[in-house]
């Protein structure tokens, strides 16, 4: 498996259960740390500005979000199969987490 990067969609198997998340934790600190920050992927689809839209362009099925208001930390193995990438719209991340921290 190669190393997860920013922006990048994955399945993540946590707990019980096994959900798409987009990757937060920057490019250059993913490879040295055992756990990163990521967004839960959902379907319900709010249009406010801690949501990260996402479809088919990114490598889903559907039309859905990534939710900054849920980030969560969770252990990098959990990280199973890439499913997609944000691509050349990554800086919408900084964008999610200053609308998160209402700063």
């Amino acid at each position: 498996m190669s190393a997860p990067r920013q922006g990048e969609i994955w399945w993540a198997e946590v707990e019980t259960s096994r959900r798409p998340v987009m990757v937060v934790t920057r490019t250059e600190a993913v490879g040295v740390l055992s756990a990163i920050v990521v967004a839960p992927v959902t379907r319900t689809v709010r249009e406010i500005p801690t949501e990260i839209r996402l479809g088919v362009d990114e490598g889903l099925s559907e039309e859905c979000v990534a939710s900054f208001d849920n980030l969560q930390r969770i252990q990098r193995g959990a990280l199973t199969t890439k499913i997609g990438d944000l691509g050349l719209r990554r800086d919408e991340i900084c964008g999610a987490v200053r609308a998160m921290t209402d700063c």
